[in-house]
């Protein structure tokens, strides 16, 4: 059974540990194979405390009924001010094994719904342009609404933005789809 709930500072490691998994899963030949590789678990564990730490209720765990980390996201108010969305979603990383599961779209959901919470009720996202994975956020009912290229160090690389304009909406829909099937 999948239960998601406010991360803690007792999940960074869980959830470092599928953050650097999911790069080197997904990103081998959109990104260098030496970025990939100096990925460091500690490194990006330090980030998410300090994430935690400050924004508490804005980083979701996926887990099961073992306590195991399936995924993470994290969401928060928009940093992109020319798009007309409130809020944002800065990342969700399902571990590779327990991707095509229904996790990712569990997190999402529950994202969604923080942000409804905190009075943010439209998000987009960024997500690399080569990711297969991108298809997900049109399944889920995000429209293409922006290109650019994201920052990776020393070079650019082509990304995408989905966007939900009304994120009660968006939960109705999922909630609605999932009544078909089940």
């Amino acid at each position: 059974m999948l239960s998601i709930r406010s991360a803690r500072a007792s999940d960074v490691q869980s959830i470092a540990q599928i953050d650097v998994e999911t790069w080197r899963a997904t990103y081998p030949g959109m990104l260098p194979d030496d970025l990939l590789t100096a990925l460091d678990p500690g490194q990006r564990a330090r980030q998410w405390s300090r994430f935690i730490t400050h924004r508490p209720d804005d980083a979701m765990l996926a887990f099961d009924e073992r306590e195991r980390v399936l995924g993470f996201g994290s969401c928060g108010i928009q940093r992109e001010t020319t798009l007309p969305y409130a809020g944002e979603i800065f990342t969700l990383y399902v571990g590779p094994d327990f991707q095509g599961q229904g996790v990712g779209r569990q997190l999402l959901l529950a994202l969604f719904q923080r942000m409804i919470r905190g009075g943010l009720s439209s998000a987009m996202l960024w997500v690399l342009a080569a990711n297969p994975s991108r298809f997900f956020y049109e399944r889920v009912g995000g429209r293409r609404i922006a290109d650019r290229q994201l920052d990776m160090g020393p070079f650019g690389v082509p990304a995408v933005a989905y966007g939900w304009p009304d994120l009660a909406d968006a939960i109705h829909r999922q909630a609605r789809a999932r009544s078909r099937i089940d």
